[in-house]
């Protein structure tokens, strides 16, 4: 049985830069990937384009926990580093609003230009190999599949990602690896998800969009604010505004169990309080219609959707309007999520190695750890950076 300097588990963001990271270095590397294909999940990033980093790298787009495991990371390779190992690739890049793609706005491409390192650094790839057990030490590590090949390596990296999108392949079962192995793992909850909650608002208006200011609040207080789009749906609420917001709702409702949730709306941002309450007053004395009174300030549906605010003084009704309150009672599942917060924990991990603190030649790298990125690059550069950081040192 051939045996490697390094075996990765997962052949996702991460799982693959770890490997061209480590090859480079001239060990033998090898991938177990328990999908038919490489990188399914990365085909589906960016809504198909592949948002590959953020231009701000900075740990404060992170969540606590994990910052100084962030920031360590991106000390050895940061912006700068993944921007040239793309090019070096042979992929073309371009930043938008701080965001960066692919020219060809193609997730596909990114997928081909890794491919086409790993099948020019003759790193060997294992397809449908779903490790089930890890036995043996550093230096003589036994990968067990489920379908009983083994791989012997010196070393191991556990690139397995998190728990959204199952269908892809990231169902949670790296999780049970890293236990194994004597890891404690956050108990992961979907982040970046739709929320789900009971409100008449939202059966009349599903389909409806608006851009908000909204703000989450767990137990009386304040937790995150966004600005962005607001979509109303037959179970609650969706759009970036929602999902910029959503993590600290899922780890509240999904992981503490917390009854006591809601979602602030301001569903006119455009004019503060008093402008707005001006602006119904004069409606009222010109005797706008019922069914028209919300014209121009909302979409038609809403003057139908929100009647009941005529019966209140002009004050009150803008009140409404800027902090319209939905009780949220959960949220969507994995398959509608993003990313997964919780994971790894960050703080049984060498900060500058990825090395685990609990077993000696294992490596963590990508989403299965406790990392979690806001939206727009964050999540997929900390996939690349700590995937090529655990593959520097992994192979050493």
């Amino acid at each position: 049985m051939e045996k490697f300097s390094v075996a990765i588990i997962g052949g996702g963001a991460a799982g693959i830069t770890a490997a061209i990271s480590a090859r480079r270095s001239g060990k033998p590397v090898a991938i177990c990937e328990k999908m038919p294909q490489l990188g399914k999940k990365i085909l589906i990033t960016g809504n198909g384009r592949c948002n590959l980093l953020n231009d701000d790298t900075s740990s404060a787009h992170y969540n606590p926990a994990s910052r100084n495991l962030v920031s360590s990371v991106f000390s050895r390779f940061g912006k700068a580093d993944i921007v040239d190992f793309f090019n070096g690739l042979g992929l073309e890049i371009y930043c938008k609003e701080g965001r960066v793609f692919p020219m060809t706005n193609q997730a596909s491409s990114v997928l081909k230009a890794l491919e086409i390192e790993l099948k020019r650094l003759s790193i060997p790839v294992e397809l449908n190999f779903d490790v089930k057990a890890i036995s043996g030490s550093k230096g003589a590590f036994i990968l067990k599949s489920k379908n009983g090949a083994e791989m012997v390596s010196e070393n191991i990296i556990i690139t397995g990602g998190g728990k959204t999108y199952p269908a892809l392949g990231s169902d949670g079962n790296a999780y049970e690896l890293a236990k194994k192995v004597g890891h404690s793992v956050i108990a992961p909850v979907p982040s970046a998800v739709p929320l789900v909650l009971k409100d008449p608002l939202c059966h009349l208006l599903q389909g409806q969009k608006i851009f908000a200011d909204v703000t989450s609040l767990i137990d009386g207080k304040a937790a995150g604010k966004a600005s962005g789009e607001l979509l109303f749906t037959k179970y609650g609420l969706s759009g970036t505004a929602i999902l910029d917001v959503s993590e600290d709702i899922s780890i509240a409702v999904n992981r503490h169990h917390s009854n006591d949730v809601v979602i602030s709306a301001d569903m006119v941002p455009f004019m503060d309080a008093k402008e707005l309450e001006n602006e119904l007053e004069r409606r009222i004395k010109a005797g706008f219609a019922p069914g028209d009174f919300l014209a121009g300030l909302l979409p038609n549906k809403f003057s139908a959707a929100l009647s009941d605010l005529l019966r209140y003084d002009t004050a009150q009704m803008a009140a409404i309007l800027k902090d319209k309150r939905f009780k949220v009672t959960g949220t969507r599942g994995w398959n509608e999520a993003e990313f997964t917060s919780g994971g790894v924990s960050a703080a049984e991990i060498n900060a500058h190695t990825l090395e685990s603190d609990m077993e000696k030649g294992v490596y963590f790298a990508g989403e299965i750890l406790d990392v979690q990125g806001k939206r727009g690059g964050h999540n997929l550069a900390w996939a690349w950076a700590s995937g090529f950081v655990a593959g520097l040192t992994g192979s050493n």
